[in-house]
């Protein structure tokens, strides 16, 4: 578990409070990444360690840090991590990558395959829609927060964040769905 001492210094522009934070998120990040590149086709070139990493550099090394709790540096995280895995579908022009919306579920159970460019582009269309409800799915999916932790992040009850979760899930395998028929 994270210190939220040590997050809020993190925050405030302490530079080894910053440095102290990789070791203590590290296994959180990590555990988080192997989650979403579990069913990574064998011989993948992204990595959770190189995911971690990049995603870890990324947030420290913008000017403004701006985590106010452990749920809020998650948060930052998911974004991160999102960025990372649409820009190098980008760079795989549209390869698709089995990812699953449902964190819930274990591992094991077969998913559908999405398209991580197509669910980016569902998701900014969510967001156009409900932007409370794709950054749910954000936290969710990307960060691995749990609803409380999202419910803090968001200043919303954890029932809202169930019924945006439900909500969202459900748009969005609509939208993926419409898509591939197009």
């Amino acid at each position: 578990m994270v210190d939220e001492s040590l997050v809020s210094r993190a925050h405030d522009g302490d530079r080894e409070a910053t440095d102290a934070l990789l070791p203590r998120v590290y296994e959180e990040l990590r555990r988080l990444a192997d989650r979403i590149l579990a069913a990574e086709k064998r011989g993948a070139t992204l990595q959770p360690t190189a995911l971690v990493h990049e995603a870890y550099l990324r947030l420290v090394g913008s000017r403004k840090v701006g985590w106010e709790s452990r749920a809020h540096f998650f948060g930052a995280a998911a974004r991160a991590i999102r960025r990372i895995l649409v820009e190098r579908a980008r760079a795989r022009r549209g390869a698709r990558r089995p990812l699953r919306l449902d964190t819930e579920a274990p591992l094991a159970e077969p998913a559908p395959s999405l398209d991580v460019l197509a669910l980016d582009e569902a998701l900014a269309k969510l967001a156009a829609l409900d932007a409370q409800k794709a950054r749910v799915v954000e936290l969710r999916f990307f960060g691995g927060l749990s609803v409380d932790e999202t419910a803090s992040t968001l200043g919303v009850s954890a029932r809202t964040v169930d019924r945006d979760w439900v909500f969202a899930r459900t748009w969005l395998h609509r939208a993926m769905s419409e898509r591939r028929r197009a």
